[in-house]
């Protein structure tokens, strides 16, 4: 927490602005928007429920194709099946981690082959960096198809000058209690389309007609974030910069001390933008007789937490029977690689030197 989030907490019980309305909710909405420089967003209940809203924009239903990135977390494509649509996942690039615009080409073609195209592309900016979006963006728009862009992981990271989640139709943040400015539970819809997110904002609010009594006349959920919450939100996001600059600062130092063993290799950062550097991510390079898991269980020994690297999706036990487009021609995908070489380093902005040069230690003793 910073210094200001209670002083908008307060005020919420102090006005009985307690339930999911309230002039936090609106400033935080109204904030978020002037700071990525979009015209309207609207405060959820999580960046899950946002993706949700996303499509049903876009008009996503029963066996309708969605392109997702497969390195991600679940909750990018859970919403495809709360629609009854039926995903389709496509590799990451090499260099970012994110999605492969190779990839992505050969998908669109093979479904044009058989006069079929998605509803929507979903592109996830993994770990606080951009995906290379010119290339995406040029390929979906000969296509003719929207992005949402799952922005969850990258507040405040830009490409080529923009701030990620605004490049597509609908973008997406999320405000849960890991992410770089947390709300504890929350997300956010931003959109320069105002009239999507106002009915976006109707169907998040139960579906609740304009009338003297309780009337609905669509499907609604109960997906509003709470005035409380969003005080908090306000209250981190005035401390955003300063926490990218202390998340930077944690990878530039992981990245000096790993540069002389020849094994390690930290994620590399694109020059076309700027990363919000939300986790530290490092690769062992193939070959390495160390591998992932024997530095997360030394670094357990001593009751530090680090991870493994998102699982594809297309691996995952419930939506191994989806089709996936590997970035490369043969062999493993890039981001099978990735899994399996890749380790999340602890990258929290309350680290001392001293608890980062701890991490640092225990992972150089083992390559002694």
């Amino acid at each position: 927490m910073g210094e200001e989030e209670i002083k908008y907490v307060l005020e919420a019980f102090d006005t009985n602005w307690i339930a999911p309305m309230g002039p936090n909710v609106e400033n935080f909405e109204n904030e978020i928007a002037n700071y990525v420089k979009v015209k309207r967003c609207l405060a959820l209940s999580s960046g899950t429920s946002a993706i949700h809203m996303a499509l049903k924009l876009l008009d996503v239903k029963n066996n309708d194709l969605v392109f997702c990135s497969s390195l991600t977390f679940v909750a990018s494509c859970n919403p495809i099946i709360y629609e009854r649509a039926v995903p389709v996942f496509i590799d990451s690039e090499p260099e970012s981690f994110n999605m492969s615009p190779k990839a992505l080409k050969r998908a669109f073609e093979y479904y044009e082959e058989r006069n079929m195209k998605p509803k929507a592309v979903i592109v996830v900016h993994l770990y606080g960096q951009s995906a290379d979006m010119d290339e995406i963006i040029k390929i979906c728009n000969f296509y003719d198809v929207p992005i949402i862009e799952d922005a969850a992981e990258s507040l405040g990271a830009t490409y080529k000058g923009k701030q990620t989640g605004t490049m597509g139709e609908f973008g997406v943040f999320s405000f849960n209690g890991n992410k770089i400015i947390t709300t504890s539970a929350g997300g956010m819809l931003v959109s320069n389309n105002m009239n999507a997110i106002e009915k976006a904002r109707f169907w998040a609010t139960q579906a609740r007609d304009k009338a003297r009594y309780y009337q609905h006349s669509e499907l609604g959920y109960n997906y509003r974030m709470s005035n409380i919450l969003a005080g908090v939100g306000r209250g981190q996001l005035k401390i955003l910069n300063q926490r990218i600059a202390k998340k930077k600062s944690i990878f530039e130092f992981y990245d000096r001390n790993f540069r002389n063993i020849p094994w390690i290799d930290m994620e590399e950062i694109c020059d076309y933008g700027t990363s919000n550097y939300w986790l530290s991510v490092m690769t062992l390079s193939k070959g390495c007789k160390i591998k992932p898991i024997d530095i997360i269980k030394a670094l357990e020994k001593e009751n530090i937490e680090s991870r493994h690297i998102w699982k594809p999706i297309h691996l995952q036990p419930y939506y191994k029977e989806f089709v996936f487009f590997n970035h490369n021609d043969v062999g493993i995908s890039v981001c099978e690689d990735i899994f399996e070489r890749g380790i999340c380093l602890p990258s929290d902005t309350k680290m001392t030197i001293e608890d980062q040069q701890m991490v640092i230690n225990i992972i150089k003793g083992l390559f002694k």
